[in-house]
């Protein structure tokens, strides 16, 4: 998996969850996120690459948001554990279950992924 953006699709029914996902492997991308970022596209989001599943490391806080977003908690087999609908300077939202990905998009994709669902993120984006 080397290319920055991937497609986001439900593994069982091969429906499109995002058009564009940009993985974030490092830790100034994790630092950043989606911090003053202006506005996310609707087909796009930010996936947080972890090395392994847990609680407190993949928590997020919502300080310098903008806007709410939508985000999907992963274990390592690509199911969803948790979803919340996450607003703008929150001090924290964390996964119900440990997690070693999760996702931040527009509050849509929360429409199109449930917690049970198993997502995948190898298809590269062009």
């Amino acid at each position: 998996m080397s290319a920055e953006w991937r497609i986001l699709r439900n593994a069982e029914t091969g429906a499109v969850v995002l058009e564009r996902v940009r993985l974030c492997k490092s830790f100034w991308c994790h630092f950043r996120g989606l911090q003053l970022v202006p506005h996310l596209p609707e087909n796009e989001g930010l996936l947080f690459i972890t090395p392994y599943e847990g609680k407190a490391h993949t928590s997020i806080h919502m300080f310098f948001m903008r806007f709410p977003i939508g985000v999907l908690w992963l274990n390592s087999e690509g199911e969803v554990v948790d979803t919340a609908l996450a607003r703008p300077w929150r001090p924290a939202y964390a996964p119900a279950r440990p997690a070693r990905h999760y996702l931040e998009a527009n509050p849509s994709v929360l429409e199109r992924a449930k917690v049970g669902d198993i997502l995948r993120f190898d298809e590269v984006a062009l």
